[in-house]
């Protein structure tokens, strides 16, 4: 069959190459065999063709590539019952290590020198025609999602964050968000926004473009509040529309974490998103940002990866979503790639204006 392979550390290697398709053994009691639909692409998979980062499996030069897969079951080992062929699924990226944390449930918050990850790192992605994972690692998405299944992997990053903001507050008691931002309208930030409206916050949404162009009418479409940071600083944005109990991070601009630390509320609660490579500096008024911080009570966390927990709330999410706003989510798939020969394609999209969400449709169900 044919994937679509990296070498890992070696800048632009992407190719498509046949690699052994895989089947259930005698062995694979809790097996589920998985025909690939679609595969959606991010910064990740465009950072690890570039040699940033990545690492094959044991025993492989290889790495296939793409860690938001979507697809349907063909066969089942003999102690499955969770799943029969046909159901449409989505497998959990972080496979567990051998942490406190991956012995019960959640990998995501390893504290091993190296993690399992589908298609980053020693585990074998989804770009290509068929894998083979273990029940437990899979998550059933309702038919009604077809369209938008392949959008679950990115939700649930978005739900880690924003479970563990209301998580951490649990220790004010009767913690009540009320006004939120979200700083950048990419796949991430427009995935977000629609987790807080749902959650019922006054959502405002941050981000470099003037409007109107698509991302802004995204953000409208779903009561939120779209204010272009050329027009309106975030400071002041603040003081229009905050104070802000929530704040989440998505522009991959990290001093812009640093500008968010100064207009959280008190008791707010600032999500960092953002996987940023490099060795950019900033000055920053650290006196003011720390005395901020502690006298406000106020919290930063980052969000990587998620668990079982948060995809299967990003279903419920994804679902309550069609039903308010139907089509809403699919709008943001706005590149589509026919199958693995034109992969190249798709990563040479990935940043470019107008693109929201690229994926490669690898087969039809």
């Amino acid at each position: 069959m044919k994937a679509i392979t990296v070498i890992p550390g070696q800048p632009d290697s992407s190719s498509l190459r046949d690699v052994p398709e895989p089947q259930l053994g005698a062995s694979d009691h809790r097996s589920v065999r998985v025909k690939v639909l679609r595969v959606g692409l991010d910064g990740t998979d465009k950072e690890i063709n570039a040699g940033e980062y990545g690492a094959p499996p044991p025993g492989a030069d290889y790495l296939i590539l793409g860690h938001e897969g979507f697809g349907v079951v063909t066969d089942v080992g003999p102690d499955v019952t969770e799943f029969r062929p046909g159901d449409l699924v989505v497998a959990i990226v972080r496979q567990p290590g051998e942490s406190v944390y991956d012995r019960i449930g959640y990998p995501d918050f390893t504290i091993d020198d190296t993690y399992h990850e589908h298609g980053i790192s020693l585990v074998h992605g989804f770009l290509t025609e068929y894998y083979v994972e273990d029940a437990d690692r899979l998550v059933l998405i309702p038919g009604g999602l077809r369209e938008i299944g392949v959008l679950l992997e990115p939700t649930t990053v978005v739900e880690k964050g924003i479970n563990q903001a209301y998580e951490i507050q649990r220790r004010l008691k009767v913690w009540q968000p009320r006004r939120a931002a979200v700083l950048g309208a990419g796949t991430v930030g427009l995935l977000a926004t629609m987790v807080l409206r749902l959650r019922g916050l006054d959502v405002t949404v941050l981000a470099l473009e003037e409007p109107p162009y698509l991302n802004s009418e995204l953000v409208e479409a779903l009561g939120a509040r779209y204010v272009s940071t050329r027009t309106m600083s975030m400071e002041e944005a603040a003081a229009a529309h905050g104070p802000f109990d929530l704040m989440f991070e998505a522009t991959g601009y990290s001093p812009l974490a640093f500008e968010a630390m100064g207009v959280l509320g008190r008791n707010g609660v600032l999500v960092l998103a953002s996987v940023t490579g490099g060795d950019r500096k900033v000055e920053i008024p650290s006196d003011a940002l720390n005395i901020g911080f502690v006298l406000g009570n106020k919290v930063m966390v980052g969000t990587v990866n998620a668990s079982r927990e948060d995809f299967e709330t990003g279903v419920s999410d994804l679902a309550s979503a069609e039903a308010r706003w139907p089509g809403w989510a699919e709008r943001l798939l706005t590149h589509r790639v026919e199958g693995l020969t034109d992969c190249p394609k798709a990563f040479e999209l990935l940043g470019s204006p107008g693109v929201i969400k690229v994926y490669v449709q690898v087969g039809e169900a």
